[in-house]
């Protein structure tokens, strides 16, 4: 390669490589929020482990389900105090371990601006005697090309599942502490 054509190929990809990076699509993101809870595990458990109920999350007026807690043929539809509805697909329960993973089916962005969210709850003993209860989750922004309109960016994303996550395990917490 001559000098020249090696200068220009570096300078095309000094101007291409930035702009490509502003245009890629969406991301994996990632969200992790935990809570101490002054209560033994299995009482604990008999909340989370119940796919059929997600009463204890704030929001959801109410929950319709089938399949039990059988991975994949277990789902669940919350209903939410706003009329919206969150479609959910149970895909891993293990009773012993005292955890279960479940999946968006479907969601409307404005009541979480997210897509393809996979998500674990489990319950663990804590030092304390008491529980402590992991939510994680991986999903991508709502919008899955470059550039996503402002309500549509990974900040937004994280943003709003954290705060459902930590409202939830609050509310999941006053629960079973009150009982």
């Amino acid at each position: 390669m001559s000098p020249l054509a090696l200068l220009r190929s570096i300078v095309i990809a000094a101007v291409l490589t930035p702009l490509a990076a502003l245009a890629h699509g969406a991301t994996p993101q990632k969200v992790v929020e935990t809570i101490e809870i002054a209560a033994p595990p299995a009482k604990v458990w008999a909340v989370v482990g119940n796919f059929q109920d997600m009463g204890w999350l704030p929001g959801v007026v109410k929950t319709e389900g089938e399949g039990g807690v059988t991975p994949e043929l277990a789902r669940r539809k919350l209903i939410l105090a706003n009329g919206a509805a969150v479609d959910e697909r149970l895909v891993q329960y293990d009773d012993a371990a005292m955890s279960l993973r479940y999946i968006i089916e479907h969601v409307d962005f404005s009541v979480l601006p997210v897509g393809n969210l996979s998500a674990t709850l489990k319950v663990l003993p804590a030092a304390s005697g008491g529980s402590t209860v992991e939510w994680k989750s991986r999903f991508y922004r709502a919008f899955p090309g470059g550039n996503p309109p402002e309500q549509y960016t990974d900040e937004v994303a994280v943003a709003a599942v954290s705060n459902l996550f930590k409202g939830g395990l609050a509310a999941l917490k006053a629960r079973v502490e009150r009982e």
